[in-house]
């Protein structure tokens, strides 16, 4: 097999990026677009040891899991990898990939109940944020293409909640009718960076506009232009930098109270630009609903809430129990739990901040922790946390997860500790994407 040969192959089956597995002489060929089943000419465009990637140019797409296209940028923009797919089908390869990691990674056999999907998944992206490209002319708002900063230009996005295509539509027809200049990574000259708009189930909006510069002119038009479409803040964000990093340190409120409220399981948030709020909320509810029935907690218990972010499980499971013990790396997210707290006259709540290595193996020692919940970033819980969980000895431990790897390997270590694997559920949180969330329940001993 050699780079930019023509292959005859059938794909036998979905690898962890919902792209198609083939096999040549032995060895795997990735090829993205391609389902089981089907049969296509593929051209080689990487070549490694173990394994090589190609692309489809001529194929018998006859599979009764593919569905038409309903993008226009899909796959160019990199925001789904599946929207060739049928929607149950992608189900199924979400749940076939968590059973797999726990098979492969953690060694364990268990079964793993099916995805929790969503009735219409479609508009559920409460907030999305578009870089700025083009000229003063034509300017232009879209995502990166895969591994690149080359934009890839988006008219309509079927994944962001309404009102965000008119809010993009009217912000360009504003960046044309004033020549306003977007910025070139290349130079780095230009003042309109990106373009981040938040949207609540009322479909009011927040509207974050990234520049280079705080002088930025014809606010008050656009203001106008946004009004009826139910922009109730408009927040300019500074950041001259060099950098790939969206949000500089700047805030300054062209017009509104400058954070946007929404509400998660009957409680409600005051988000601010900087917030982190899970962008699905109505999966959002199945994912902590379902760490609230793992939990299983009493009303004399006490719970750690590890990664704690704003405090959305923390105050969830704050009505359930005596007293939650939040933690969180992040001083602005803390802050945000202790008001989120207070709005919601949850007062049996204590946020720290700091990270979970370094406050867990104290604080465990301090107060008995019958639950606790951890919801950690892709990389997984470091050792340390691991070992001051088995250490405190909570008769339950929920793992929410969004990376069935680190989920599997992690899940092996605490196993090892003593505790038992008791159920695995998948939420569909990223619709149409590779990523699957994962609440887990583990309970001390045997059961």
């Amino acid at each position: 097999m050699q780079k930019n040969e023509i292959l005859s192959m059938t794909c036998d089956s979905l690898g962890s990026n919902l792209e198609g597995v083939c096999h040549y002489d032995g060895q795997a060929v990735f090829v993205p677009g391609l389902l089981p089943g089907e049969t296509a000419q593929v051209r080689i465009v990487k070549v490694l040891q173990r394994f090589a990637y190609g692309i489809t140019v001529s194929s018998s797409l006859s599979s009764k899991d593919r569905r038409e296209n309903d993008c226009p940028a899909y796959p160019q923009c990199g925001g789904c990898s599946a929207r060739h797919m049928s929607y149950a089908a992608t189900l199924a390869a979400k749940q076939a990939q968590v059973q797999q990691c726990f098979h492969s990674i953690a060694h364990i056999d268990t079964p793993v109940e099916p995805v929790i999907g969503m009735s219409n998944p479609f508009h559920y992206r409460n907030k999305s944020s578009f870089p700025i490209s083009g000229t003063r002319n034509d300017p232009a708002l879209g995502f990166y293409a895969p591994r690149s900063h080359r934009l890839i230009p988006i008219r309509s996005c079927p994944n962001a909640m309404e009102p965000t295509d008119a809010i993009c539509d009217t912000f360009l027809s504003w960046m044309r009718k004033y020549h306003l200049e977007p910025y070139c990574e290349e130079n780095h000259r230009g003042l309109l960076r990106h373009l981040v708009i938040r949207v609540n189930r009322k479909h009011e909006s927040m509207v974050t506009l990234v520049a280079t510069s705080d002088m930025v002119p014809h606010l008050d038009d656009l203001q106008t232009a946004f009004s009826p479409l139910g922009v109730t803040s408009l927040i300019v964000n500074v950041n001259s930098k060099d950098t790939n990093v969206i949000l500089g340190d700047r805030y300054l409120p062209a017009y509104g109270p400058g954070v946007l409220q929404d509400e998660l399981l009957g409680l409600s948030f005051d988000l601010s630009p900087a917030s982190f709020f899970q962008v699905n909320v109505l999966q959002a509810e199945q994912v902590y609903s379902k760490a609230l029935e793992f939990a299983q907690l009493q009303p004399d218990d006490t719970a750690f809430d590890v990664y704690c972010g704003t405090g959305t499980i923390s105050l969830s499971l704050a009505k359930h129990c005596r007293r939650v013990i939040g933690i969180e790396v992040v001083p602005q997210a803390i802050d945000n739990a202790k008001l989120n707290a207070e709005h919601n006259g949850l007062h049996n709540t204590v946020f720290h901040v700091g990270k979970a290595e370094d406050l867990l193996p104290s604080l465990v020692k301090e107060e008995t922790a019958n639950v606790i919940v951890v919801d950690p970033p892709r990389k997984g819980l470091e050792p340390i946390v691991i070992d001051a969980i088995c250490a405190a000895g909570p008769d339950r431990l929920v793992y929410v997860s969004c990376n069935p790897a680190t989920l599997a390997r992690d899940v092996a270590l605490i196993v090892k500790n003593g505790y038992t694997l008791s159920k695995v559920q998948p939420v569909d949180m990223f619709c149409w994407t590779k990523d699957v969330e994962t609440v887990v329940l583990l309970s001390k001993g045997n059961i």
